[in-house]
């Protein structure tokens, strides 16, 4: 039989590259997840029903470590405490370890002593051989130990990103909820059979007549958007812009901004209208980086 080939130094780089890019994308594609997660979870959505493009996932960390400046050194300072986080558990596991093989090695001789000295002769050589016996010998061991340190070193970096993205994710989903949100204003233009919410074009302080349409559910919430989905244009301190938050789907996912007193409780969540695209042409949606100057 003819000896494997040993690898070659270029194999070993390629190979040790190729983990760190797996280790690396499982680790992105995680801290997308979460942060997708915690954005959408502020707006009742589950991440899991939007069918968002996966490759997406990849880059949302990016705006969880890179931000801005003050992002970025909240990246530095949790990598520096994960680092310490990783090399003081890594420290007291292996202090536990030793102290624990120190106490079964003093109480292994003490016992043995008794054993030679009441010529207990079996026991003697069972003690005498156990401690003998080299565990660091078995490749099995080692794999354990080893698969010890990698648990706890995956461990921190996994909680350190699920709190990081986590943060993130909700920081960004109650600014983009408020007047400073960072999504475009929209206007959704349909035939009044279509809609059963809004304010016709000719009269803007008449709404749409919901005759026609039926409820399931709690009807009120139907009720309380109605009152305020376009106010009072006398009244600047109603909120009258929409916001785009999603279209997947064939679906537009719409919410009215939080006002600045309703951005004061950490628990508002705006309400979020889901309507299907129309195939038909008679829908415009208008999209703009700011809202008109009537609407302020």
């Amino acid at each position: 039989m003819t000896a494997s080939p040993q690898p070659t130094p270029e194999s070993n780089i390629l190979g040790n590259f190729a983990s760190v890019v797996g280790l690396l994308g499982v680790a992105l594609f995680f801290t997308g997840w979460i942060y997708r997660w915690s954005y959408f979870y502020c707006f009742q959505l589950n991440v899991i029903t939007l069918d968002l493009p996966v490759e997406s996932f990849f880059l949302v960390p990016l705006q969880v470590f890179l931000g801005d400046g003050p992002t970025i050194l909240r990246s530095a300072i949790a990598l520096l405490l994960t680092a310490l986080a990783i090399y003081h558990s890594l420290w007291l596991v292996n202090s536990i370890n030793k102290k624990f093989t120190t106490t079964i090695n003093r109480r292994a001789r003490r016992w043995r002593f008794y054993a030679h000295t009441r010529r207990l002769g079996l026991l003697h050589r069972i003690l005498s051989s156990w401690q003998q016996f080299n565990l660091n010998r078995y490749n099995s061991i080692k794999l354990l130990r080893s698969l010890i340190d990698e648990i706890i070193i995956v461990g921190w970096v996994l909680l350190v990103l699920f709190w990081s993205a986590y943060h993130q994710g909700i920081a960004d989903a109650r600014r983009d909820a408020g007047e400073n949100s960072s999504l475009p204003a929209v206007a959704l233009i349909g035939k009044q059979d279509n809609l059963a919410l809004g304010r016709k074009l000719d009269d803007p302080t008449l709404r749409l007549d919901p005759k026609g349409f039926k409820a399931i559910g709690d009807a009120g919430l139907f009720g309380d958007l109605s009152k305020r989905d376009y106010t009072d244009i006398n009244n600047p301190n109603e909120p009258r812009v929409w916001r785009l938050l999603l279209e997947r789907g064939n679906w537009i996912y719409l919410f009215p901004a939080l006002t600045k007193e309703q951005q004061k409780d950490p628990k508002a969540r705006p309400p979020v209208m889901a309507i299907q695209q129309s195939q038909s042409g008679d829908q415009l949606l208008i999209v703009s980086p700011e809202a008109s100057q009537s609407s302020k």
